[in-house]
């Protein structure tokens, strides 16, 4: 009798229950599941009439046929013919296993198999997800294993969420002993001689296929230098991810799309340079690119891109091949890297950071607390100190986790980075005193609750654009190395005081210090003032019979405003020509994407080199055609979050639809040579909820071509007034205008107030499109000028005003206008 199973096995005589006791000579896997296997399964031949019925089969091949056969209604599907909602009842799929998850539980206690099936095609989309539920999945976990051939019938057809991320089909296949599901699988047979696995100790030699030699459709394996990278994330489904883009001597690209349910597995990359080497890999082409997926039996060793650093593999397989020859390859590549690529990052110290900035940091963990759903802190030094003030994130002491003790002791090194999102599983699972490597954290300056000195915030953002990230880095790592002995120098005392104080006594009394100053505020102004401290106060009657231009600082009451319809405040200025103009309402923006929705979309000017298009035809009566063209990096799309796209033919409906998931969007119309931006009555940018619009006085547009400047920038941020700027259009500022009159007992004066965001602390530019905004806003009007109250009982304003003239005609008029000064925090 023939083995079933590819792995090593023992041959035994053993009593078969299935058999009525009879004794037959059975093949294991090894002597020690011998001792496990239940006994109807021992004997091949008893184990298929046992199981004939049962919906998890074993197969053998004989004289080129599935022994037991397949049932003959069942008719084989390729991948490719799987669609939803085609009938699917007497058909089955099959493939290669090339990848298995452990068994694990649902919520409601149900077992749970995943394996990954790739059938024989060379589309680009080779392979689907099969979900296993209940006694089959045990019964799978049991016996398949990766590069067996399984047969799936039976199944229900559903859409796959996690296919955008692992790049497998659109569908996956759901199995289960309830829905009549049944599995069929054959293991290959061992063919190993004994001679074979004599000389199995002898290295194989592997041939490696330069990048500009690859071909849709192949398995092969590769050397390459990382150009680009993205830490290993957790994608939508169960799998970690990875991408990597490669680049050789031939100089060519190719962009790797690696997925494992096993993180170590991935390769372990920690900066652009590092030189990898990976096995069978499989190639594909797409939109005239070649990529690469991890197929079966991918297997990778990374090696640092340093010149003359020592050539060891990080690997965490402990069986590998690496030749001498190949240590030879490492080394060229190291030097061609060093003389072609631009490998140098910005600064990686606390020390250097400054606000605005994008950086990676190279630093120890020695705190960390989750702050909400989304978001979590991580609290992180590298023994220096940046030179600016630092934000702190509000939680409970009790909440942080770390030594107490020391983290009191770092209290003025340590920085807080708040990471978000898809990152915040990961941080959950880093151990106090590991260390890190932080990719793309971003720097923000901001000013807190009742301060006048603004500080720097640290954050790692969702998404993985731009290879945001966290890695660990091993103790062995020279850079950690380096970096330890660092931190063992530090000395601590000179940069701490008050180091008797306990963290609960520093708490204590920091706490009590922000509650009075928080009441001596209350006390004394409902306003604070951001500068000019060493102004007295004027009274306004003096103010009135003062000659103009001057600055004052003043202490009245708001005795009324204008207009009392707040969202009429708002305004759209241009800081070029100083004009004002109303905020276009939403009918005018619907009518401009009508009349634009007449030119139908050129074809000639789709899927350029710098911008994919997509184009379809509504179902509507009037069925409009709308194209939306996706602009690239680097040649390849990116993530939603990071994505600006052009949009041709689209309702205003449509158009906030795709903002809610894209970072921007511009609308765009079609002509003979090239996209165009629509009247400038319209907006010009959407982002999120805000509409940015332009100044048709002071704009003069360019051609949309323009913007693959910015997507050709390392990191492409689509901040509006850069798009404004190669645009050529002169962007209109969202601003505050409203009419103060202010007494304080010797006289009433009218100011005007001129405002973006800082007086209200609200943006200008979002409080149209959010509620929460404007009932703040009417709330923050409701304390300054309580209605019904008389005059006596209003609250004091402390606030700076300047005077100017203004001629009107022949006569010249003085006007007062409010400045630096900002609404308490707490009033609201």
């Amino acid at each position: 009798m023939e083995p079933f199973s590819t792995r090593e096995t023992v041959r035994t005589v053993i009593p078969c229950v299935a058999g009525a006791f009879q004794e037959h000579q059975v093949w294991f896997w090894t002597p020690e599941e011998a001792d496990t296997i239940n006994a109807t399964d021992r004997c091949f031949t008893c184990w298929s009439q046992h199981k004939a019925t049962m919906p998890v089969q074993l197969l053998k091949i004989i004289k080129g046929k599935y022994e037991p056969p397949l049932p003959s209604h069942l008719q084989r599907e390729d991948l490719k013919h799987l669609h939803a909602g085609l009938d699917h009842t007497n058909k089955y799929f099959q493939g290669v296993v090339i990848l298995s998850y452990p068994l694990t539980k649902l919520g409601d206690g149900t077992d749970f198999f995943k394996i990954v099936l790739q059938d024989n095609s060379c589309a680009r989309i080779d392979s689907i997800n099969i979900l296993i539920y209940g006694k089959m999945a045990d019964d799978c976990a049991k016996v398949i294993r990766n590069g067996d051939t399984c047969i799936v019938a039976g199944f229900k057809l559903a859409k796959s969420p996690t296919a955008r991320e692992d790049g497998r089909h659109g569908c996956h296949l759901e199995v289960s002993e309830e829905a009549g599901s049944a599995i069929y699988i054959y293991a290959q047979p061992s063919t190993t001689t004994a001679s074979e696995t004599a000389s199995a100790s002898v290295a194989p030699k592997y041939v490696y296929t330069p990048l500009d030699h690859l071909k849709d459709g192949t398995i092969v394996n590769l050397y390459g230098i990382v150009k680009f990278f993205k830490p290993p994330y957790v994608s939508k489904g169960t799998d970690y991810c990875s991408v990597v883009t490669l680049v050789d001597q031939s100089n060519v690209k190719l962009t790797c799309t690696l997925f494992n349910g096993n993180l170590d597995s991935l390769p372990k990359i920690y900066k652009i340079g590092d030189i990898v080497r990976f096995h069978r890999i499989k190639i594909r082409e797409y939109n005239g690119q070649m990529q690469g997926i991890t197929s079966a039996g991918f297997a990778s060793l990374t090696f640092d891109g340093t010149v003359g650093a020592p050539v060891v593999p990080r690997t965490s397989s402990k069986v590998y091949t690496f030749m001498d020859e190949e240590e030879k390859t490492v080394e060229e590549l190291r030097i061609w890297a060093a003389s072609n690529l631009s490998i140098s990052g910005p600064a990686a110290k606390l020390s250097g950071v400054r606000p605005m900035l994008f950086f990676d940091l190279t630093c120890q963990l020695v705190g960390k607390a989750q702050v909400d759903g989304s978001s979590f802190l991580l609290k992180v030094w590298d023994g220096t100190k940046c030179p600016y003030p630092t934000w702190r994130v509000p939680i409970e002491a009790r909440d942080l986790e770390g030594e107490k003790v020391l983290l009191h002791r770092l209290r003025n090194l340590t920085v807080d980075i708040l990471v978000y999102d898809n990152h915040v599983q990961l941080a959950k699972s880093l151990k106090i005193g590991s260390f890190l490597r932080i990719y793309s954290i971003h720097t923000k300056q901001a000013s807190a609750e009742n301060e006048d000195v603004s500080h720097v915030e640290f954050h790692l953002h969702g998404g993985t654009c731009y290879g945001r990230g966290i890695g660990v880095l091993p103790e062995s790592h020279p850079d950690v190395k380096e970096l330890k002995t660092f931190l063992e120098s530090v000395e601590l005392a000179d940069s701490q005081s008050m180091d008797s104080m306990s963290s609960l006594e520093l708490d204590s009394t920091s706490n009590n210090i922000a509650d009075l100053e928080s009441q001596r505020c209350q006390q004394l102004s409902v306003t604070v003032l951001t500068d000019h401290q060493d102004l007295s106060n004027t009274v306004l009657k003096t103010i009135r019979n003062s000659r103009a231009p001057q600055q004052y600082r003043i202490r009245a009451k708001l005795r009324t405003f204008k207009p009392q319809k707040l969202y009429q405040s708002i305004k759209l200025h241009c800081s070029k020509c100083n004009s004002l103009q109303e905020v276009p309402d939403g009918d005018t923006f619907d009518l401009i994407l009508q009349g634009s929705a007449v030119t139908p979309p050129n074809p000639e000017l789709h899927s350029t080199s710098w911008y994919e298009s997509v184009m379809w035809t509504t179902q509507d009566q009037k069925q409009r055609k709308i194209t939306i063209h996706f602009v690239k990096h680097d040649e390849m799309l990116l993530y939603p979050e990071d994505t600006l796209l052009m949009i041709e033919g689209g309702t205003s409906k449509e158009i906030w639809k795709l903002t809610r998931r894209f970072k921007c969007v511009i609308p765009v119309r079609s002509t003979k040579n090239d996209l165009e931006l629509l009247d400038l009555s319209a907006p010009f940018l959407l982002q999120g909820k805000v509409k940015y619009y332009g100044c048709k006085q002071c704009s003069t547009p360019k051609p949309i071509k323009n913007l693959s400047s910015l997507a050709a920038e390392p990191r492409p941020s689509w901040e509006p007034t850069e798009i404004a700027q190669v645009l050529g259009i002169e962007p209109l500022q969202y601003v505050f205008i409203m009419k103060f009159t202010l007494v304080d007992g010797t006289g009433a004066l009218n100011a005007y107030l001129f405002d973006y965001e800082k007086f209200f602390q609200i943006p200008a530019s979002e409080i149209l499109s959010n509620n929460f905004l404007q009932q703040k806003m009417q709330m923050t009007m409701n304390t300054l000028c309580p209605p019904g109250r008389k005059l006596d009982d209003l609250p004091w304003l402390e606030c700076f005003i300047k005077s100017y003239n203004i001629t009107d005609g022949k006569k010249q008029q003085v006007y007062y206008q409010i400045f630096d000064t900002t609404v308490a925090e707490d009033v609201v």
